[in-house]
């Protein structure tokens, strides 16, 4: 065979494979607390759902009082002091589709629905970002509005919305290598990203809790009391049962 012929491949230098190296290092131990995070929110999600979603609802609901209370203040300030309103006059509200009314399946697949829908954009999940966390509150109040007051059609459409990232928040980087750079220079840089992804990862607060707890599951316990502890005061606030 003609030399020339030959693929023109050469051994990576030292410093290429070294980096090679360290590159799979690091996306081992990525690999790892990954797993080792999301194994331990489905631990949470399958102890903490139902506060999650009870506290959430009742959140929405102090705040409507809230602003109903500030709306009825500001209306009778406007209209005067001495200003009664007058009595026999119901509000005419428009027929809702209720949850009562509906077959058992149909019951469960809001249900379902729901819970999938509320936990993937509770407000919680962003408390670092205060936009987004705002975001979150305004589409979860909303989702309690259409599973309690729509059909199962609405809830369906609106599922499909919140799992197509309306919120565009991007839960897992992507990394990028710009142009024109060399073999080493793109290794060096694919190392620098993953081990920027690797120190947010390890500040995770459920990675913290993994790391620092003789048992993780104290934590859930810990959790649990705290929900319970929320769910009463709300509830008083609200004066629900």
């Amino acid at each position: 065979m003609n030399d020339d012929t030959l693929p023109n491949i050469l051994p990576p230098d030292d410093t290429q494979l070294q980096l090679q190296i360290s590159i799979e290092a690091v996306k081992q131990e990525l690999d790892t607390i990954t797993n080792q995070i999301n194994a331990f929110e489905d631990v949470l999600r399958l102890h903490l759902t139902d506060y999650i979603i009870e506290t959430q609802e009742l959140n929405t609901l102090y705040k409507q009082q809230k602003r109903a209370k500030k709306d009825k203040r500001l209306a009778q300030k406007q209209r005067g002091k001495h200003y009664k309103a007058p009595k026999g006059l119901q509000p005419i509200t428009k027929p809702t589709a209720s949850v009562s009314n509906v077959d058992a399946d149909t019951r469960m697949l809001k249900k379902k629905l729901y819970r999938e829908a509320m936990l993937y954009v509770h407000p919680d999940k962003f408390s670092l970002s205060p936009s987004e966390q705002e975001s979150a509150t305004e589409i979860t109040t909303q989702l309690i509005q259409i599973y309690k007051h729509e059909d199962l059609e609405a809830l369906q459409a609106f599922h499909a919305q919140i799992f197509s990232n309306s919120l565009n928040i991007n839960v897992n980087t992507q990394i990028t290598t710009p142009p024109s750079i060399n073999k080493t220079e793109a290794l060096q840089l694919t190392l620098k990203q993953l081990e920027k992804q690797l120190a947010t990862l390890k500040v995770n607060e459920l990675y913290t809790i993994i790391s620092t707890y003789k048992n993780p599951l104290h934590f859930v316990d810990e959790l649990i009391l705290y929900y319970k502890d929320k769910i009463e005061k709300l509830k008083k606030r609200t004066r629900t049962k």
